[in-house]
């Protein structure tokens, strides 16, 4: 049951700020494709209305740095159980998309959407939003659904719950209340299942195994982080919000690590030697052989936001002691290896058992 969140102005006297419906779920559509991170900060919104080969509509549908793809469907006038059987349906549909539907649903989108944004390919907008330099060579490898309500009913929080569980469908809830103080409007989220749960599991594709006991990271190359630097000072590191920094919280010592860097490949492997550590707090060895605060050198990673400042928004780090690395230009990379969105995952499917075993190979890693 997800938590409900309750408002109270205190600048003057203790008055609470009542729930108001809005007035139409339309709206929290126009919202969202907007500003899709609202709702899901991995993803970048592709197409919106999208008429199914069954002549149906996905109000929004999205993409992941990975180049998975994400239904978003609102409850709108449907019943609870009718949602779940919706977007499910929707997934059937989506699974058969080749990169051509996919270019063509996100031409349709901004030509009627954001005709301002006709100029920009789809490649060309991908790399800007994720902050990359190519689309990955394989899209909608694998899909998730994600079902907007206000509120969902006993039964259908069991059902999507057993769906994610004891099926492996990425599926997942998020609820929205907006509430209203004067001419000033606000919005809150909560999500049905926590994020940092699916995770564990990675995503789905189609065949279950047990757990290998090997860990996925996704390092993502950003202003402040610097895989040279990740590999000479000893650390893997997520932050700019709860949905990348909580998930390196799964990492103990002993915990072995692959690292791949988000459309370009693997590259490298490692073992934990240190849990999540806000920047600030985390310890390296300098050139003179002594050990600093990682943020005492002249380093990329140092100017990334403190907890102090901003605790949700700050990076965290994870020592790491390295078995084989290579430089970003040689990265690994093959048709068929596992990718996810979360910074950590320990994913149960038969795609990442022949990714670690493939680099293993590549690797030289017993």
């Amino acid at each position: 049951m997800p938590i409900e969140f309750g408002f109270w102005r205190i600048d003057q006297k203790i008055r609470e700020i009542n729930f108001e419906p809005m007035t139409t779920e339309s709206r929290l559509e126009e919202i969202l494709d907007s500003n899709i991170t609202i709702a899901a900060p991995h993803l970048m919104v592709i197409g919106r209305q999208v008429r199914t080969s069954f002549d149906k509509v996905i109000d929004l549908l999205a993409i992941d740095v990975e180049g998975n793809l994400s239904v978003i469907e609102l409850k709108k006038d449907k019943t609870y159980r009718d949602i779940v059987s919706q977007v499910l349906d929707y997934g059937s549909w989506v699974r058969t998309l080749r990169d051509e539907d996919i270019a063509r649903i996100y031409h349709d989108y901004v030509t009627t959407w954001h005709p301002d944004r006709q100029a920009s390919s789809i490649n060309d907008t991908f790399c800007k939003w994720f902050k990359v330099k190519a689309m990955p060579e394989e899209l909608n490898s694998n899909h998730e659904l994600i079902i907007v309500a206000g509120a969902f009913d006993p039964s259908t929080e069991r059902i999507v719950t057993y769906l994610a569980e004891h099926h492996d469908v990425s599926i997942n809830a998020v609820f929205f209340r907006f509430f209203k103080d004067g001419e000033r409007e606000y919005l809150s989220r909560v999500w049905l299942r926590e994020p940092s749960m699916t995770a564990t599991e990675g995503r789905s594709d189609g065949v279950h195994s047990d757990w290998n006991g090997e860990y996925y990271v996704s390092f993502g190359i950003n202003d402040t982080r610097d895989w040279n630097e990740a590999v000479k000072y000893g650390f893997i590191s997520g932050g700019g919000g709860p949905w990348y920094s909580n998930t390196l919280s799964l990492l103990e010592p002993g915990a072995r690590v692959w690292v791949n860097i988000p459309a370009t490949g693997y590259v490298g492997v490692g073992q934990v030697i240190e849990g999540r550590v806000p920047v600030e707090e985390f310890m390296t060895i300098n050139d003179a052989g002594g050990r600093v605060p990682i943020t005492t050198l002249p380093l990329k990673i140092a100017t990334a936001m403190k907890s102090a400042d901003n605790p949700d928004k700050a990076e965290y780090l994870v020592g790491v002691s390295w078995l084989k690395t290579v430089p970003v230009s040689q990265a690994i990379k093959e048709r068929g290896f596992f990718g996810n969105q979360n910074t950590v995952a320990r994913p149960t499917t038969e795609k990442w058992n022949h990714t670690v075993e493939r680099l293993k190979t590549r690797f030289g890693i017993d």
